[in-house]
């Protein structure tokens, strides 16, 4: 199925917002702060600096994220009603877990709020 703009922006809205509250309940037991602005996420860190943004693109109808110094493109499946990692197969909330908790040096769990 071919995703109109309309349809994108909704299901990377829903993405976005879901990873937005996961990431805040999240940042209450580890030391990071989470920031929505013009439809991106931002994660940042004080130790180490650093700083994570999650954006989505709606020409290629793909969610970005830029983070330890590397890129990652997520594609909408249908399937698992996700953005996941094409590579391996990760969710968007596997992914920020994974990078968040290489950055601070132990495991992070994030669950949707929903």
């Amino acid at each position: 199925m071919t995703m109109d703009d309309q349809q994108f922006r909704k299901v990377s809205g829903d993405a976005l917002l879901t990873l937005q509250q996961a990431l805040e309940r999240a940042s209450e037991d580890y030391d990071f702060d989470v920031d929505s602005k013009e439809g991106a996420l931002a994660i940042e860190f004080d130790d180490p600096p650093a700083k994570f943004v999650i954006s989505p693109n709606s020409p290629v109808r793909q969610i970005w994220v830029s983070a330890r110094v590397k890129s990652f493109k997520l594609d909408w499946d249908e399937a698992a009603a996700a953005f996941v990692l094409p590579a391996d197969g990760r969710t968007l909330l596997q992914l920020i877990a994974d990078v968040v908790g290489e950055q601070m040096g132990e495991t992070v769990s994030l669950h949707d709020p929903r």
